[in-house]
């Protein structure tokens, strides 16, 4: 029997060497498209959408709540505050967390946020009825902080995983949105207007959630690429670079009014439909409504976004929101409610949905994904917050809804128009070539 070979500790060290140069090679050729790693990643991703902005999509119910039940002491413009300033805060913070993102933070801000945001919800059980600064701080600050750690993070890392499909990995991963969306209006409206009652009911929630966050931080992973020192990919994109670039600040520019009234219906819908005499039962499921066509329009315009360019199907998505805002105003039963609720919820879906495939693509690296990302979502941030209380204040304690609908409606025919001004400048940098790209 012919004696077994041991490689010298010089072939060793070659042969470690030889299995990094091949490593960082396939890492320099790109995202692989697919994948264990990858779908697991998405997997994950899609956990933390359905418990993050699935369960922010689900404001309608407590903004409902509170009005009618919790807060009677107070405006549905104040209440509104509460879940403003919640998806406020998870855009304010985007720069931070971008930057900590592609310093490779990308583990430590999603088990951080998620822990932050299982304790905040947790608190949101403990509040007291008409204790409004308890229920701000801890559904409005705490789980803003969360949603702030774990909302960009997520939508970044499909960039390490996926160049030619990343648009329907994203709209994959972000349809967790949507069917959380519309599992928890349900399961919250069950629960707090039941016998169970506010405080078990989020405390059931909190439960499923935390369950859920420990599963989706197990499966994520990152694929950055290796970089030597000296390497010009090291060099992080200066924010006053981006401040400076024009076609880049113009889509930031619609970012901010389309945002402005992008989330009207999700805060008032149910609260409309009660108010104009719809049956209470089905309005519960009014926002879950919007919600299940958030799921078709996270899907298949991000399909349709990697054939025909992204800004291709945002600006059309972007009109259909501004017009079924208005179409509103029309609503006078629950089947118009419905049709309302599925079709904006589509539109809407593909809004939220292409926006972060958009961003990837106008990046000149992977790299920079992170700050263009979180600048955006940092100067958007505004926006959200004060939006809907504007609409709040606009309807009144009288409930005059034809104020709120129009604002909503303007901001977002206003943000559709400048994002068309946007995808034009790009065009003309480029040359006006590669009109399918974007």
């Amino acid at each position: 029997m012919a004696p077994k070979i041991r490689p010298s500790s010089s072939d060793e060290k070659q042969l470690s060497t030889d299995a990094v140069v091949d490593t960082q090679q396939e890492i320099d050729q790109g995202p692989p498209d697919g994948g264990l790693v990858a779908w697991m990643t998405i997997a994950g991703g899609w956990l933390i959408y359905f418990c993050g902005l699935g369960f922010s999509n689900a404001y309608g119910a407590f903004q409902d709540f509170y009005v009618r039940k919790f807060f009677t002491n107070k405006t549905p413009s104040e209440i509104a505050w509460i879940g403003s300033f919640e998806i406020a805060l998870q855009f304010f913070l985007g720069i931070p967390v971008g930057i900590a993102f592609d310093a490779g933070y990308f583990h430590h801000l999603m088990i951080g946020g998620s822990l932050v945001y299982c304790f905040s919800l947790f608190m949101v059980s403990l509040a007291q009825p008409g204790q409004y600064y308890q229920i701000f701080l801890a559904q409005g600050v705490g789980m803003g902080l969360g949603l702030a750690m774990t909302f960009l993070p997520v939508l970044t890392v499909v960039a390490h995983h996926f160049s030619r499909r990343r648009g329907f990995a994203i709209g994959i991963m972000t349809s967790g949105a949507s069917i959380g969306g519309i599992v928890f209006p349900i399961m919250l409206n069950k629960l707090i207007f039941g016998p169970q009652g506010f405080a078990t009911g989020v405390r059931a929630t909190a439960a499923v959630i935390t369950g859920l966050l420990v599963i989706a931080n197990l499966l994520m992973r990152t694929r950055p690429p290796v970089l030597k020192e000296g390497d010009p990919r090291l060099m992080r994109t200066p924010v006053s670079v981006l401040l400076k670039d024009v076609p880049y600040m113009t889509c930031v520019v619609s970012g901010v009014l389309l945002t402005l009234g992008i989330f009207y219906p999700i805060f008032y819908l149910q609260l409309f439909s009660i108010k104009h005499g719809i049956d209470q039962n089905l309005a519960f499921y009014i926002v879950s409504f919007i919600n299940a066509g958030g799921f078709f329009g996270r899907l298949v315009p991000n399909f349709l976004a990697d054939k025909v360019g992204s800004y291709n199907v945002l600006i059309p998505a972007s009109f259909a929101c501004a017009a079924l805002v208005l179409a509103i105003l029309g609503v006078r039963d629950a089947a118009g409610a419905i049709v309302v609720a599925l079709l904006y919820g589509a539109m809407n879906g593909a809004h939220i949905s292409v926006t972060p495939a958009l961003l990837s693509d106008i990046s000149s690296d992977v790299s920079e994904v992170g700050i263009r990302m979180g600048l955006y979502f940092s100067f958007i941030a505004a926006a959200a917050l004060f939006g809907q209380p504007i609409s709040g204040a606009l309807l009144t304690d009288k409930f005059i809804w034809w104020r709120g609908t129009v604002f909503s409606g303007a901001c977002l025919i206003a943000g559709a128009v400048v994002l068309m001004w946007s995808r034009y400048l790009f065009l003309r940098r480029k040359g006006g070539g590669q009109l399918q790209w974007i």
